[in-house]
């Protein structure tokens, strides 16, 4: 997945409106598109999570037999050491990897 390549800050940072309004013409057009690309990064990570972590769930509900397993530790913190999926879009949308399609216009023609 394309997340995995994008270099993004890990924490928060103070972006330049004036940079994200030149992409698309609008600060909020670029607010919209980024927000949307935030959703699909976070539905994708989440989706790769999830069946990871598949592979370690048990059929059992005894509490007693819960434990700790290394790998799944392991996998849950890489996951949390990601960048945020907002911190990729912002930085795909600044790196010009977001294409960013009026539909509106398309629709008048």
């Amino acid at each position: 997945m394309s997340y995995k390549n994008v270099i993004a800050e890990k924490t928060t940072v103070t972006r330049d409106t004036i940079h994200l309004e030149n992409k698309t013409g609008n600060i909020y057009e670029s607010i919209v598109a980024m927000s949307k690309r935030s959703n699909q990064i976070s539905s994708e990570i989440k989706e790769e999570l999830t069946s990871k972590l598949q592979e370690f769930a048990s059929n059992t509900d005894n509490l007693e037999e819960i434990f700790e397993n290394r790998e799944q530790i392991e996998i849950s913190k890489h996951y949390e050491g990601l960048p945020k999926a907002t911190a990729i879009a912002a930085q795909e949308l600044l790196d010009d990897k977001i294409y960013v399609r009026h539909t509106e216009e398309q629709e008048e023609k």
